[in-house]
């Protein structure tokens, strides 16, 4: 007759992201600085774009801002906001490792780079006045759908200056 073999207690789960903070907190924004860009060869619509926020090597980005920014030297230098912490995507066989935040109009016919503070640096991680969290990971985003939650309520006023249900960087 075999015995039983005792059963391991189980190590405890891994605590959970806390889900009392707003969902904006699991996103990772990062400024970030567009160092090159260029016009993707197969679509007229996205723009390509290797921007520094702060990591060991620079992330590539498609963006289908071609519309709106008509030349690289709207983009090439400037400081923008980076969603960082999103799976990458084929985009027109171009992988793209982020999102550049923007801000358009109810008619979508003016789109333009969210405002980054001036003071901020690449790779800073861009905050809402008393919401702070961990950010999730890109699958957690994903499955979440954290980017469906928190778009309808981030806002821009005329200046380009982003808030959160009212509550700025």
């Amino acid at each position: 007759k075999k015995e039983k073999k005792e059963k391991k207690p189980k190590a405890p789960a891994a605590a959970p992201a806390a889900e009392d903070a707003p969902p904006v907190t699991k996103l990772d924004m990062r400024v970030g600085k567009i160092l090159k860009a260029w016009k993707h060869e197969d679509s007229e619509k996205l723009w390509c774009e290797e921007i520094d926020i702060g990591e060991d090597k620079p992330r590539l980005i498609a963006s289908g801002l071609r519309q709106f920014y008509a030349d690289e030297a709207d983009l090439t230098g400037r400081k923008v906001l980076v969603l960082a912490n999103l799976k990458a995507r084929n985009l027109g066989g171009f992988k793209s490792e982020g999102m550049v935040l923007c801000a358009s109009n109810d008619a979508h016919d003016v789109v333009k780079f969210v405002e980054v503070p001036a003071e901020a640096e690449p790779g800073e991680r861009v905050t809402f006045e008393g919401m702070e969290g961990p950010p999730a990971t890109p699958a957690q985003v994903q499955k979440k759908k954290v980017l469906e939650t928190v778009l309808p309520d981030l806002v821009t006023g005329d200046a380009g200056v982003c808030t959160y249900k009212g509550s700025p960087f």
